[in-house]
């Protein structure tokens, strides 16, 4: 059974930095590309960025690209999500999400994801 399980998150000040970490088992995790997404307030599902299976290839949302960065390591079948540079409007509860082998079409799209975990909030102050 695939079991995602992220940490990480708190109430920070805007400005500050915060590692999320996704924390994976029941599946052949290096073959996965995982991705991050999150759920402000009131608000639809939205994508962060993704780190691909295989390669050493990361894609983001124009809103967070030059701020957050994803890794993966998969000798302890982890994904992380490094924030900088937190602003008010990060607020969210943030998700990591396994990524359907073989599924095409638009990276950002929940529907080409299987398995997700919880969630952890991060709140960021003013």
């Amino acid at each position: 059974q695939v079991r995602l399980v992220e940490s990480g998150g708190g109430l920070v000040q805007a400005g500050d930095s915060l590692t999320l970490s996704c924390a994976a088992s029941g599946l052949n995790f290096a073959s996965f590309a995982m991705a991050w997404f999150l759920r402000a307030p009131g608000k639809e599902r939205e994508f962060v960025g993704i780190s691909w299976s295989g390669v050493d290839t990361t894609y983001y949302a124009d809103s967070v690209k030059g701020r957050f960065i994803i890794s993966r390591d998969n000798a302890k079948n982890t994904v992380y999500l490094k924030m900088n540079s937190l602003k008010p409007e990060d607020t969210a509860v943030y998700s990591c999400a396994e990524r359907i082998v073989g599924s095409g079409g638009s990276a950002s799209a929940p529907m080409h994801y299987d398995f997700w975990g919880q969630g952890t909030q991060v709140t960021v102050s003013s």
